[in-house]
């Protein structure tokens, strides 16, 4: 796969990824007050069926993606410290794992029975905050340099 396809679909599914946490975070849970709770538990768990099935794919691709342009900066990964690209690049792909283990503790958390709204609340505001991180170093990597 050429490195130009790669980035589109790096692209295309980081965007699919961020909107819909920025849907969760930004929209869903400001409506929730104004929703009867067996009206909000029923979208709740309606959504959450789809996304589960939808982000399993996006969360390949985004990865799979990620991976393969990773590897096509193999070189300046070798030694992050030696090049601005190099560390914003390093930094973003542990920013990326962060986002990856924090969703594997919402799935840990859902089968166990201890997620709380609170808890669900900090995480979804983590990953969301993590993510934004995450867009401003890809952009940053081609801009900013010392």
């Amino acid at each position: 796969m050429t490195y130009a396809l790669l980035h589109i679909v790096h692209l295309l599914a980081a965007i699919m990824f961020i909107g819909a946490v920025f849907f969760e975070v930004l929209v869903l849970a400001r409506i929730t007050p104004q929703i009867s709770t067996e009206s909000l538990t029923e979208v709740q768990r309606a959504i959450g069926e789809r996304l589960r099935v939808v982000l399993h794919w996006v969360v390949l691709f985004v990865y799979g993606a990620g991976i393969g342009l990773a590897w096509q900066h193999r070189t300046a990964l070798a030694a992050p410290g030696e090049s601005s690209f190099g560390t914003l690049l390093m930094v973003k792909i542990l920013l990326a794992i962060g986002v990856f283990l924090s969703f594997g503790l919402v799935a840990i958390l859902l089968r166990s029975g201890k997620m709380t709204a609170a808890r669900r609340h900090a995480i979804h505001w983590a990953i969301f905050a993590q993510m934004l991180a995450i867009v401003v170093l890809a952009k940053g990597m081609f801009y900013f340099h010392w």
